[in-house]
């Protein structure tokens, strides 16, 4: 095999680098912040961060700073519609949608947060502010948890850090790495993931695993409820079935043989 790394073009790299240091948590940032964050030159910043901006994929606000066009979201979503996996799911999403109408979701792990792929939302629903692209804690969002919960302890101990456990979450989160190996044990003995006002105040979830060919776990899938109408036994008696049924068809659509436990 050719060595792919003469190849590389190095600008493009570092361009790449500069747009995936934006998130949920950092959605517009200032050259001298992108200069920390990433140990790039300041000179070397401004090429990059003007290039972006002329070709459309980064915009100035009125303070300075900058954050991601529309154009991102183009080719994210263009990405997003190619993958497997969200064409594989979305019919099953829509009818768990449909039969419960609550709001369901469907995520991968990037890093220690949940990226929502899917969301399909109750209008009813507090967290308003959650988008198909968000990303969210995983140590505090149900999904989060199934995703966390089929790793082995190295990979956890290479995601999961003190700053994971982010300020800010809802009254019951968990706040160390003690607390969360118990709940992530829970999961894995019952094949699903509660969330009860972890990630927010009056917001509780289901979730479970939705697993590929190999019986890895790729993504999860939840349903999303105001707490006030859904105590923990509601929520368990209401939808724990047909969101494993829904995750066991999107496995099975994946190559995921017949029969095997979710």
């Amino acid at each position: 095999m050719a060595d792919r790394a003469k190849y590389r073009i190095e600008a493009l790299a570092k361009g790449l680098r500069v747009l995936a240091m934006f998130s949920e948590r950092r959605p517009a940032l200032r050259v001298s912040e992108l200069v920390e964050l990433t140990g790039m030159p300041m000179a070397s910043l401004f090429r990059i961060v003007a290039t972006l901006e002329s070709e459309g994929y980064l915009e100035q606000l009125q303070d300075g700073r900058y954050r991601p066009n529309t154009k991102v979201l183009t080719l994210g979503f263009a990405a997003l519609q190619g993958l497997d996996l969200m064409q594989t799911a979305t019919g099953p999403l829509r009818a768990l949608a449909e039969g419960t109408g609550e709001t369901v979701n469907l995520g991968v792990l990037s890093g220690d947060q949940v990226l929502y792929l899917v969301r399909l939302r109750n209008a009813e629903l507090v967290t308003a502010n959650i988008q198909v692209g968000s990303m969210l804690p995983a140590v505090y969002a149900s999904m989060g948890k199934v995703l966390l919960a089929y790793l082995d302890s190295e990979q956890l101990d290479v995601l999961v850090r003190p700053g994971s456990f982010a300020e800010g979450a809802g009254p019951h989160a968990v706040r160390s790495r003690t607390s969360l190996d118990e709940q992530l044990a829970l999961v894995r003995q019952r094949g699903y993931a509660l969330q009860d006002q972890e990630v927010a105040h009056g917001l509780r979830s289901i979730a479970a695993p939705v697993r590929d060919e190999g019986g890895r776990v790729v993504a999860s899938v939840n349903v999303a409820v105001q707490a006030v109408g859904y105590d923990v036994e509601r929520l368990l008696t209401e939808f724990r079935q047909p969101l494993l049924d829904t995750c066991r068809e999107i496995s099975l659509r994946l190559g995921h043989r017949a029969g095997a436990v979710l």
